[in-house]
């Protein structure tokens, strides 16, 4: 992806995620979007998120991947490689949600009960 095209890419996430922050992802599409990461990102990304077909999402390893770049590959995909863009089932704004809880240590799937 050209420069150019990147940084507008990275502009409308932030500007995303301002939004996102602002109204909030609800807590019942926050539960679909874990659930969707666990299970179809899981199919590549392994179950627990270490790796499998795809690398590892655990926040070691993101730890130097800047959070815009990992929402930018989640709605748009990798082209030339096996990562699908996920623009079809996600917000761009949802997007970055995912690359943040990434980021921090990804929500288990079932929830655990809160104490």
């Amino acid at each position: 992806m050209p420069l150019r095209a990147a940084l507008a890419v990275l502009c409308v996430l932030a500007c995303a995620g301002a939004m996102a922050q602002a109204t909030g992802t609800p807590p019942e599409r926050q539960r679909e979007l874990v659930r969707m990461v666990r299970q179809d990102c899981g199919s590549c990304h392994g179950m627990h998120l270490t790796g499998g077909l795809g690398p590892p999402l655990t926040t070691a390893a993101l730890a130097e991947k800047p959070v815009p770049s990992m929402a930018a590959t989640i709605f748009h995909g990798r082209p030339g490689t096996p990562m699908p863009p996920w623009r079809t089932f996600v917000t761009e704004a949802e997007a970055l949600w995912i690359a943040e809880q990434l980021a921090s240590g990804f929500p288990p799937w079932p929830p655990r009960p809160q104490p």
